[in-house]
C-alpha cells in the first residue's frame, strides 16, 4: 500500500487531518458513515498511479476534532470543507470527487455550490430521503432513532436505524468476513458511532438537495448503489435521482458498504466512471 502523505487544514470551527497519494489531477474522496480516511484504504492506492488521490477525516470524527465537541453538523459546513480541501490543494483546475453514503450528500452539494471546482462526481448511495415520494415515513425513523438514542443508548438506536435502510421484508444479511484490515477499522470506528448517529444522520437525511440544479448539472454527475442493496433505503434515494435526470443508475459491487467488501472490483470501477 502506498504510504500517504498526511497534512492539516484549518477550517472553521475545526481541525481537519487529511491524507495525499499518488500525482495526476485531483481526486477527492469523501467517506460516509464513521470510517473516516481511512475507508478508503483498499482503493486509494491503486487510484494513485492516475490522480494525486486526497481522502480525509470529516469534522468531528477522532483525527479531525471540532473546536466545540457539541458543535450542530451541517452538510452545508462539510461540504465548505471539501471546498477548502480543493482550493489548497487544486487551486488552478477543477477536481474529481467521490463520496459515499452521508460523504455522497456532502460531494452533491459541493457540486451545487461550486460547479466551477469539480469536473466529476461520483456520488454513491447519498440517503437524501427528502426526494422520496414517501419522505414523511423516513423522517418518522429518524424521529424514533433519536428516541431510541436517548432513551436506550448507541447500539439499540443503531439497530433501529439499520432496519429502517433496509428494503421492507428483507432478512438481515450474512455475516460476512472482512479483510483484516477491514476489520480493525471498522473495530476503530466505534468510537466515532455516537457522534454519526446522534448528529451526522438527523441532520444529512433530514437535507433537501437542489435537484433542479442537479439535474442542469447532470453531464458530469454519476449517481451510484450496490448490486446488493436494490430497494434499500440509500439505493431508493439514487435510483430516484438517477430517473429524474434521465441519466443512468451505475451499478457497483457489493453493497451500501461495497467498497469495504470489495474495495478492488469497487476500485476498479470507480476508476472507470470517473474518467468515461
Amino acid at each position: 500500500m502506498t504510504t500517504p502523505t498526511i497534512g492539516h487544514l484549518r477550517a472553521p470551527g475545526a481541525n481537519l487531518r487529511y491524507e495525499v497519494r499518488g500525482s495526476g489531477p485531483l481526486l477527492l474522496l469523501i467517506p460516509g458513515g464513521a470510517g473516516g480516511a481511512a475507508a478508503f484504504d483498499g482503493v486509494a492506492a491503486g487510484l494513485a498511479d492516475e490522480y494525486t488521490v486526497v481522502s480525509y477525516d470529516p469534522r468531528g470524527l477522532s483525527r479531525s476534532p471540532l473546536d466545540d465537541p457539541e458543535a450542530r453538523q451541517s452538510v452545508e459546513q462539510h461540504a465548505d470543507d471539501a471546498f477548502r480541501l480543493l482550493e489548497l490543494l487544486s487551486p488552478g483546475a477543477p477536481a474529481r470527487v467521490a463520496g459515499c453514503s452521508s460523504g455522497a450528500i456532502v460531494a452533491l452539494h459541493l457540486l451545487v455550490t461550486h460547479p466551477g471546482r469539480v469536473e466529476r462526481v461520483v456520488a454513491h448511495e447519498p440517503p437524501v430521503v427528502e426526494v422520496l415520494p414517501d419522505a414523511a415515513e423516513h423522517r418518522a425513523l429518524l424521529a424514533r432513532v433519536e428516541d431510541t438514542f436517548r432513551r436506550e443508548g448507541l447500539m439499540p438506536a443503531a439497530a433501529v436505524f439499520a432496519a429502517g435502510l433496509k428494503r421492507p421484508g428483507a432478512e438481515a444479511p450474512a455475516a460476512t468476513e472482512l479483510p483484516p484490515q477491514a476489520a480493525a477499522r471498522a473495530e476503530r470506528t466505534m468510537g466515532d458511532m455516537p457522534y454519526f448517529l446522534g448528529r451526522i444522520v438527523p441532520s444529512f437525511m433530514a437535507y433537501t438537495p437542489d435537484v433542479d440544479r442537479l439535474r442542469a448539472l447532470s453531464d458530469r454527475l454519476v449517481l451510484a448503489a450496490g448490486e446488493e442493496s436494490r430497494g434499500e433505503l440509500p439505493y431508493r434515494s439514487a435510483a430516484f435521482l438517477a430517473e429524474r435526470f434521465g441519466t443512468e443508475l451505475v451499478h457497483f459491487p457489493g453493497g451500501h458498504v461495497g467498497l469495504t467488501t470489495h474495495p478492488a472490483e469497487f476500485g476498479e470501477l470507480l476508476r472507470k466512471v470517473l474518467s468515461a
